[in-house]
């Protein structure tokens, strides 16, 4: 029966990871086409391509478990965190987080913190120079806040953005290089000291940060866990903000009709939208298949690990024209972007409202005639994550 399987469903192995991360896009287009449900040797996984068979396998966490026994995250964060949990279990760590989320902590306390925060970094910007919106204020700006909503404040920028791209990189270890394990081991060793000394601070002032709601409950998680939920919170609550401001930015500059209408209309949430769509911050997730099954007329036996790639689903053609294409005058469709069923982003408001709601007016109310001076220096790069590795813009 599994040499059966294996037949069942075709194999690609020339696929590379080196390819999904430099320009994935052409390659999901054509599975998207020819092979919606591939295996990829070098990934280790089955791919799913098609919107309607990622949204199945999210939705169904029974039947694809997120407890996938070959992802490097569990290496990483040197913990078995909840996104690698189902139902129950999963629901409990998530739920310890959640009070710090809510719409009444978001517009009663996160929304006046970010906007100071979004002008203390904008107002710091030179006016008149060009420089890189990555470093210069896309990255800090996500690390600042994410500090104050998890109750790490003691946290500097640069740690924040270190540990997270050293918890993300060793999440993507594919190859497990040991380097990379060797930088996620050091990160967890400081994030480990610092969250000790921030637990008694909460405890003896609780707050509304993420990280009080989880320490002063009547019935809290284990140490381990609230220190693995604020790890998944610095490894995603970094990169996908500063990714989609990035991304955003520069659909807009490349689109200088859509822009004027941002500018006139306010359509900031409608650019956030398309932008997450269009080059989703979080490109694929995987799932174990824990019972014999089949998708697209292809067996697939219990055991194997498929991923779901929504960046592709954001691309399916059955659900968008010119899905290659930014574009905030589309009609608006839902897109897989944050994820959906049980591990849809818990983030996804807060994301919402430090960009769309917060800092890109403020840049462009700032510097009305920003401009990007040569859209060929930007490059998109990352297979499980991905954004531009640089933005350099003129402030005028």
């Amino acid at each position: 029966m599994h040499e059966a399987t294996l037949s069942d469903v075709p194999v690609d192995g020339s696929i590379t990871i080196a390819q999904l991360t430099e320009a994935p896009y052409t390659i999901y287009r054509r599975l998207r086409a020819d092979a919606p449900v591939l295996r990829v040797p070098s990934v280790n996984r089955i791919l799913l391509t098609k919107a309607a068979d990622t949204k199945y396998v999210k939705d169904n966490w029974q039947k694809f478990s997120s407890d996938d026994p070959r992802t490097p995250m569990k290496r990483a964060f040197q913990a078995h965190t909840l996104m690698r949990k189902d139902g129950a279990a999963h629901k409990r760590e998530r739920d310890a987080m959640a009070p710090a989320f809510s719409p009444r902590n978001i517009q009663g306390c996160w929304q006046e913190i970010y906007t100071r925060v979004a002008e203390e970094y904008i107002g710091r910007l030179p006016r008149g120079e060009t420089v890189d919106l990555f470093t210069a204020l896309a990255a800090p700006y996500a690390a600042r806040c994410l500090t104050h909503l998890l109750g790490i404040p003691e946290a500097t920028d640069d740690e924040m953005i270190r540990w997270s791209q050293a918890l993300i990189d060793g999440a993507g270890n594919f190859g497990n290089v040991p380097e990379i394990y060797e930088r996620s081991d050091k990160a967890n060793a400081e994030m480990n000291a610092l969250f000790d000394a921030c637990v008694e601070r909460v405890r003896a002032a609780p707050d509304l940060s993420a990280l009080s709601a989880m320490v002063n409950v009547d019935d809290p998680i284990e140490t381990s866990q609230i220190y693995a939920n604020v790890k998944i919170a610095i490894g995603g609550g970094i990169n996908e903000p500063r990714d989609a401001l990035l991304t955003i930015l520069y659909g807009l500059f490349t689109n200088p009709d859509q822009l004027e209408a941002c500018k006139a209309d306010a359509m900031w949430t409608a650019a956030f939208e398309e932008g997450v769509r269009w080059v989703a911050p979080i490109q694929a997730s995987s799932r174990l298949v824990t019972e014999d099954t089949e998708i697209r007329g292809h067996a697939i036996a219990r055991g194997e690990v498929v991923m779901t790639v929504q960046a592709s689903a954001c691309h399916d053609e059955e659900l968008y024209d010119s899905p290659e294409d930014y574009n905030i005058f589309r009609p608006k469709t839902p897109h897989q972007a944050f994820g959906n069923g049980p591990h849809f982003c818990q983030g996804t408001h807060i994301a919402r409202r430090m960009l769309a709601g917060i800092v890109l007016p403020m840049l462009f109310d700032r510097f009305p005639n920003m401009s990007l001076p040569d859209p060929a220096q930007v490059k998109f790069w990352g297979f499980g994550f991905r954004g531009p590795l640089s933005l350099p813009v003129t402030l005028n």
